[in-house]
């Protein structure tokens, strides 16, 4: 996983080139409705390409060109740069920690109001619209999925440990994260192979969002410092690493998916939206996956907006890929193709969801385990600067888990880290 400072290096580069591209595209007028294409910028990883097939099969007359800029942090960088030179893009996909700091200047968004989001905005988790909703009223997106929870983990290799394969009997095997990291040293120690991918966003990343605080209080003040449940996540996530059960293999660089299809860890957190990743990289092991309750019993990961930028060419179009895509059906279909869960909660109920099962995961009740691990979830405040934060600590942690860094100093570090990254 890159340090914040090469994302941000990074993500300039692209940046660059993308508003060469934005400013260049041969469109008519804002708006014009003539079939003008819609420019939609997205993050990486969450297979957005598939949503964009399926909308302009039904609609060939609608050219969408997706951008894929990045890792969320990157294209979020992207487009503040882009939202400064004033070219923009019709349609962008904000990752959730990400949000806040574009929630605080509405005006640089078009007010999805305009185009009738009051009528719909009932549709959605009244906690998760919440998230994009200004001080003075104004949408500025519309949620795309949240990340329920689970623990995907190979069987063929947990059977190989001696361990046992059945989901149930694994979820009982960690209810809470330090039996997680006991059932791994078993494994490491019956097999001399790594437990679990990484340390940073297997652990850590999923510990610290199952607290009912984490960077923010309610009043929007950073508390990341004295924050106990933050600080727990953090000590269990180096005392993975002490254990020697993780492989090292940050989340979606290219060693952690090679890592997958051969076999080189046996279990990973597994939001959601994660499923398909999986299959991606590693197709080859179809049916020696299932998945297990989460360690805690709930949590999130994850969950994104699209908005539409105030000086976009072709809003109208682009809201109404937002209208038909993110609505309850737009976003059970998207479930069933991806398995990225429905901010919808009018869908939890109907049986597509609430009974499907999928093959690669030994036919596991995906729908019902991932919305089971909603039901526990106490939402906590998100910070303009919680992305930032959270990125300095998963650096920290990967600093130890892969570049030795000293684990006495690790917190330090990253308190520091934050410190110049946000001036607080």
């Amino acid at each position: 996983m890159p340090r914040s400072s090469d994302a941000r290096r990074l993500a300039l580069a692209l940046v660059l080139g993308l508003l060469v591209t934005v400013g260049c595209s041969n469109r008519s007028d804002p708006g014009s409705g003539d079939g003008s294409p819609i420019e939609f910028w997205s993050f990486s990883g969450i297979n957005q390409a598939a949503a964009v097939a399926d909308y302009e099969r039904a609609h060939p007359e609608i050219d969408v060109r997706l951008t894929e800029v990045g890792s969320s942090v990157e294209t979020a960088q992207a487009l503040v740069t882009a939202l400064s030179a004033g070219k923009v893009p019709d349609l962008v996909l904000i990752q959730g920690d990400d949000l806040p700091r574009f929630v605080e200047e509405p005006d640089n968004f078009h007010d999805l109001r305009d185009f009738g989001a009051d009528r719909i905005r009932g549709d959605y988790l009244d906690w998760v619209i919440a998230q994009s909703t200004a001080a003075d009223g104004s949408v500025i997106g519309v949620p795309t999925d949240v990340g329920g929870l689970a623990v995907a983990y190979r069987t063929d290799l947990f059977a190989a440990a001696g361990l046992p394969t059945d989901r149930e009997e694994v979820g009982a095997l960690w209810p809470t994260w330090e039996d997680f990291i006991d059932v791994g040293r078993r494994y490491t120690a019956a097999t001399g192979a790594a437990f679990v991918d990484n340390a940073a966003t297997s652990v850590f990343y999923q510990a610290v969002n199952q607290g009912s605080m984490k960077y923010y209080d309610e009043a929007g003040e950073p508390v990341y410092r004295e924050s106990a449940p933050v600080r727990e996540a953090f000590d269990l996530a180096l005392e993975a690493v002490e254990a020697g059960i993780t492989a090292g293999q940050s989340s979606f660089a290219e060693g952690w998916g090679a890592g997958m299809q051969h076999g080189d860890y046996a279990a990973l957190a597994a939001p959601s939206w994660m499923l398909n990743s999986i299959r991606t990289n590693a197709p080859d092991t179809a049916g020696s996956w299932d998945l297990a309750t989460i360690p805690g019993g709930a949590g999130n990961w994850g969950g994104s907006y699209l908005a539409i930028p105030a000086n976009a060419e072709n809003p109208e179009a682009a809201w109404e890929y937002i209208r038909e895509t993110q609505s309850p059906a737009g976003q059970l279909d998207h479930f069933t193709d991806s398995g990225a869960l429905p901010t919808t909660p009018s869908v939890y109920g109907d049986e597509r969801l609430a009974s499907y099962t999928d093959p690669f995961f030994s036919d596991a009740p995906v729908g019902r385990l991932y919305t089971d691990s909603l039901l526990g979830l106490r939402p906590f405040p998100i910070g303009r600067d919680s992305s930032t934060i959270g990125q300095e600590f998963l650096n920290a942690i990967t600093d130890v888990e892969q570049g030795g860094g000293d684990p006495e100093g690790a917190w330090d570090r990253a308190l520091e880290n934050i410190r110049i990254a946000i001036g607080r």
